[in-house]
């Protein structure tokens, strides 16, 4: 029996990064400044730096910068947000959350991402913001959607959560909305050790607001300009974050490898759907996501091999029981649905070894081959 074969592990890609994450954690607890101090200050510097925008405010989580940047754009209640119904549901309860309606879209059923033509659909006199997902790590077609908004006079925030060094047509994710915002989830392409996040952009006033926001709403101690929260950007992930941006983009450059693999290994195998990338999008894959009307028959038989794999998403948002007063019923969202019952997430990851990779190769063809 082989061993068991993780959806995702930790690995020390690139070798000697496990080393130089350890380092600079004893760097910053030697530091001895724990709260917004100088591991915070410059990775938000290197990070707007990277991104080629005006600021990084680093914030708790990726849930959290989502809040933060709808709150300094100016959302609340009364008014729409348009985004896509397959997304992970941090998008549509940051929404509920500023106190605003979530208005769900279709994704497009070849790249699974938010579009303008969807998104049309959906503008109204209280549509305040329209909210991409730039999905498993595909940079939505941004020109439409920023055209759209201009024309429609309404902003742009990007959940960039999945997309860390992604491009469209050369510019990177982050770069395009309003503002952005990012999670630094362990297992995302940039990851910390634990929660952290952050929002980007370069507007002047979404940066101060952020920044007094993720602080009590303080500019300075004890002086309190608005009513805050407590999410900041924990100085020891920092530290972590600011090691593993200088190698993102050889993180990137071996999953997009890998991807390459599995696209090439797996075409024209049964009835597979391989991703698809669109025209001057960027892919990281952060996920590589594979679709087949026997999902969950091929999941368990890969599992009897010992290969685990996930499903982004199972049930659809607009079918989860806590969205049931939206009153969006099923059949609504049919590309969404489909996706929910056919999509299946393959092991991929920085690390991942050419033998691990064709054993999953081969089980999956194996399976269709039966």
């Amino acid at each position: 029996m082989q061993e068991p074969l993780p959806y995702f592990q930790f690995r020390d890609f690139p070798a000697g990064l496990e080393t130089q994450v350890q380092q600079a954690l004893t760097q910053a607890v030697a530091g001895k400044q724990y709260v917004l101090g100088p591991q915070v200050r410059s990775f938000e510097q290197e990070y707007a730096a990277y991104l080629g925008v005006g600021a990084a405010v680093g914030v708790g989580n990726g849930y959290d910068a989502l809040v933060i940047a709808l709150k300094a754009l100016g959302v609340g209640a009364g008014d729409e947000v348009v985004l896509p119904v397959h997304t992970f549901i941090a998008t549509v309860n940051a929404v509920l959350q500023v106190g605003a309606k979530p208005v769900l879209a279709e994704p497009d059923k070849y790249t699974y991402n938010l579009t303008a033509e969807t998104a049309s659909r959906h503008i109204t006199s209280k549509t305040k913001v329209v909210l991409p997902v730039h999905l498993y790590g595909q940079v939505c077609q941004m020109d439409e959607l920023l055209q759209l908004a201009l024309k429609q006079g309404i902003k742009v925030l990007e959940d960039a959560a999945q997309a860390h060094g992604a491009k469209y047509k050369g510019t990177l994710v982050g770069a395009f909305g309003d503002a952005a915002a990012f999670s630094f989830y362990p297992t995302k392409n940039l990851g910390a050790l634990g929660d952290a996040g952050a929002v980007v952009t370069s507007d002047v006033a979404v940066t101060a607001f952020a920044k007094k926001y993720r602080n009590y709403g303080e500019a300075q101690k004890h002086m309190s300009e608005r009513v805050g929260l407590n999410s900041r950007l924990d100085e020891l992930q920092a530290a972590v974050l600011r090691v593993k941006l200088q190698h993102l983009n050889a993180l990137n450059a071996e999953r997009q490898r890998l991807a390459q693999v599995y696209l090439q290994e797996l075409q024209n195998t049964g009835d597979l759907i391989l991703p698809v990338t669109a025209p001057g999008c960027d892919h990281v894959y952060h996920i590589f996501n594979i679709r087949t009307k026997y999902r969950n028959r091929l999941q368990s038989y890969l599992l009897e091999q010992g290969i685990r794999t996930a499903i982004h998403y199972p049930v659809p948002v607009h079918l989860q029981p806590a969205y049931t007063f939206l009153g969006y019923k099923a059949g609504y969202f049919p590309v969404a649905e489909e996706l929910a019952s056919t999509s299946l997430s393959l092991p991929l990851f920085p690390g991942l070894s050419e033998a691990e990779q064709m054993r999953v190769v081969e089980a999956v063809k194996a399976f269709f081959g039966r």
